[in-house]
């Protein structure tokens, strides 16, 4: 009994020492830069809130995180329950095409959005020889939100997906004996039991796109730099490590924010059992 404790111990031990090392220790060396670089005080968070451009700049993240998430709810509900109503083997094909992304580097998928949205690109004369006019996205906060939620998207469809096939199906029958049409059956029954998932999948899709680099560099533009622009030019060409960590710690409590108001509002839902199996 006891090597069986200390097996379990040591299998606990090992993923958390490697998340320290390599995860929290660079967080809390950030977050104390920020607050000892060049000196003792909080004068990086206070030049960082009282420059209007860099809070510009957080307004436009926060903007384009919200974007996101509302287009990835917004796609990613209907093709989620989609999933929860249709054949097994249909099923199959649909959670493959989810988890495609997955199979392909980010750099590339990213690319090709870079060459679909550029000007004289494929989308953009598509819309010309409509006598639409041309589509001119890339370089703006448009193009950096379709080539984030390209990317996010599957995190929000697994996250309501594991939501929605947990709910019994035998409630929606019993509202419909009971005389409610198949819209007010979904909407009354089965909608409020998804909150959870809902609740999960806006809270991630949102915390992970208010840090994202690489879609923001390549399909936007320095007049719609995102935060995490600012932190990368502050360490790289600035080295001003203070400021940078002043940045990354107000994205850190942005995000922790996020965190706990989802989990506030998914505990009554919670606590109702919706989203559990009945």
């Amino acid at each position: 009994m006891l090597n069986d404790t200390r097996l379990r111990w040591l299998i606990l031990f090992v993923p958390v020492a490697v998340l320290g090392v390599f995860f929290w220790y660079g967080v809390a060396d950030s977050l104390w830069k920020s607050f000892a670089s060049p000196e003792i005080g909080l004068q990086n968070y206070a030049a960082f809130l009282q420059s209007p451009a860099e809070m510009a700049v957080l307004r436009r993240t926060f903007l384009v995180s919200i974007g996101v998430t509302a287009v990835c709810l917004a796609f990613g509900y209907p093709y989620a329950y989609l999933m929860t109503v249709t054949t097994a083997r249909l099923r199959t094909l649909l959670m493959v095409v989810v988890l495609i992304p997955f199979w392909t580097s980010m750099m590339v998928r990213t690319y090709a959005w870079v060459a679909l949205l550029q000007n004289n690109g494929p989308l953009d004369r598509v819309f010309k020889s409509l006598g639409i006019g041309g589509l001119a996205l890339i370089g703006t906060p448009g193009a950096i939100m379709i080539g984030i939620t390209q990317i996010l998207m599957p995190f929000m469809i697994m996250s309501l997906y594991a939501n929605m096939v947990r709910i019994d199906r035998r409630l929606l029958d019993a509202a419909d004996s009971l005389g409610a049409s198949p819209a007010v059956a979904f909407v009354k029954v089965f909608v409020p039991m998804t909150v959870p998932g809902v609740v999960a999948g806006c809270t991630l899709v949102f915390v992970l796109s208010l840090g994202f680099y690489l879609a923001p560099v390549l399909l936007g533009s320095p007049q719609h730099a995102m935060l995490s622009q600012l932190i990368v030019q502050q360490v790289s060409q600035l080295l001003d490590f203070g400021r940078a960590g002043a940045m990354a710690g107000v994205l850190l409590a942005l995000a922790l924010s996020v965190v706990a108001l989802g989990a506030v509002l998914a505990r009554p839902a919670i606590e109702r059992g919706y989203g559990e199996n009945t």
